[in-house]
């Protein structure tokens, strides 16, 4: 017999990446240098002839231009959009009449109608009341139940495709979500999710931006920037710096290398639930709305319905609307309630409805009551979502007597039969352990 030992030494992976970007960098200054000389034996030749893009197709001088603008930028991709938008005006007419419960019924219907997807009114009220209370929604649940096809629809309904991005293991830091500034080719390498973000202050509507399977890495860690700002009261502080120094070829709407998040985004993260993710922390979830899908949709039948183009300050005005008009005062009899649960889940289980749920709730529910859901629902949905998930980090084989006292002191508090989101959830978590 033989035998053959094969060896070999693993070479640094940043050495490698220096050596790639070195290269980059010479491949750049290569074909600048090609263009140079180019030019100056077209000067030569007389007359500038027409230039002809890659499919054959006559680019005009401001075309040129634009294309010029483009190599000259250190954001050649969100110079583009720059370009894409210049002259182009994006402003929608109002839809006359609109109300929060037509626009919840016509987007289960174009779901239904359009893409053979269904999904239940009550879900669908808890989304638009979401994005009505917070820029951070969650759908939740086991593969296959239709989370990354809920804003996909919604994308198709508002007439303007959703942006999804898919999120990677190896994802650490912001960089992975943003990109980075390149020393060699000094340019900023650019991800999807910076250019849908920029593309997002020169439109009127409301725009979504997914990221799918967002617990394959730590939310906290390269979404945490953005968890930070957005708790500035003043929308107008809501700015991520990119880079440090200014350029005059940078793009049109960045302020000292700093890029705006307008209020007119909405992030949507989809999550499953098993061995390979990461659980996501309670600093996002106290800082989200989040649905859980736990089975497919039970088909229906509906009317067929068009998509809707809804201007961003026709939704605005009909959230501070419901805000109005259904809002929770201090003497409201379900929230006196609700700060006795609070006492007897710091008494029984150590947690405590902070004020960040507070506010939350006081945002949720009138808009989930103006969408045509109940004050008791939307009190049940806050209580379940925001309190009851801390408890899975809870040893809970040694607090069932205390979940069954819970699940009494819901029934006194609000009636037998209420709150049955929370019922359930305190059954499952019993049943699991």
């Amino acid at each position: 017999r033989k035998y053959v030992k094969f060896a070999k030494s693993e070479i640094d992976k940043d050495d490698l990446k220096r050596q790639i970007d070195r290269l980059n960098y010479e491949l750049y200054q290569t074909v600048q240098e090609k263009d140079r000389i180019l030019g100056l034996q077209l000067k030569t030749l007389g007359p500038r002839p027409p230039k002809v893009g890659e499919n054959g197709e006559v680019i005009d001088e401001e075309q040129d231009e634009m294309l010029v603008d483009e190599l000259a930028s250190r954001f050649p991709k969100l110079t583009h959009v720059d370009n894409l938008y210049r002259d182009k005006d994006t402003t929608i007419p109002e839809v006359p009449g609109l109300t929060l419960p037509q626009l919840c019924e016509a987007f289960r219907n174009f779901a239904c109608s359009q893409m053979g997807l269904f999904y239940k009114l009550n879900t669908v009220r808890q989304m638009f009341a979401g994005i009505g209370a917070g820029k951070i929604i969650i759908l939740e649940g086991i593969s296959g139940t239709g989370k990354t096809s809920f804003p996909y629809a919604l994308g198709k309904f508002f007439a303007h495709d959703a942006d999804i991005c898919a999120v990677q293991p190896n994802w650490k830091d912001r960089s992975e979500l943003l990109g980075y500034y390149n020393e060699f080719t000094k340019k900023f390498n650019e991800s999807e999710f910076l250019r849908a973000l920029y593309t997002v202050g020169y439109r009127h509507d409301l725009n979504l931006i997914v990221l799918d399977e967002m617990n394959l890495a730590r939310v906290e860690y390269y979404f945490a920037e953005f968890l930070s700002i957005m708790e500035n009261p003043d929308p107008a502080n809501w700015n991520i710096e990119l880079i440090g120094s200014i350029d005059p070829n940078d793009p049109k709407m960045f302020t000292e290398g700093k890029i705006k998040v307008p209020q007119n985004v909405c992030f949507f993260g989809t999550a499953n639930n098993d061995d390979s993710t990461f659980t996501i922390s309670d600093k996002v979830y106290d800082r989200a709305i989040s649905l859980f899908f736990d089975n497919k949709g039970i088909p229906f039948e509906s009317e067929y319905q068009e998509a809707v183009e809804v201007p961003y300050s026709q939704l605005q005005r009909l959230y501070a609307e419901a805000l109005e008009e259904h809002k929770i005062e201090d003497n409201n009899e379900n929230l006196k309630k609700f700060e006795e649960l609070d006492n007897f889940v710091i008494k029984k289980f150590r947690l405590a409805f902070g004020n960040r749920i507070m506010k939350q709730l006081r945002q949720f529910v009138p808009i989930y009551v103006a969408c045509g859901g109940s004050e008791l629902d939307g009190f049940d949905f806050i209580f379940t979502n925001k309190i009851l998930k801390k408890f899975e980090s809870l040893n809970i084989a040694f607090l069932k007597n205390e979940l069954t006292e819970l699940q009494r002191m819901l029934e006194k508090l609000y009636g037998k039969g209420s709150f049955p989101m929370a019922n359930k959830f305190i059954e499952n978590l019993i049943k699991m352990n």
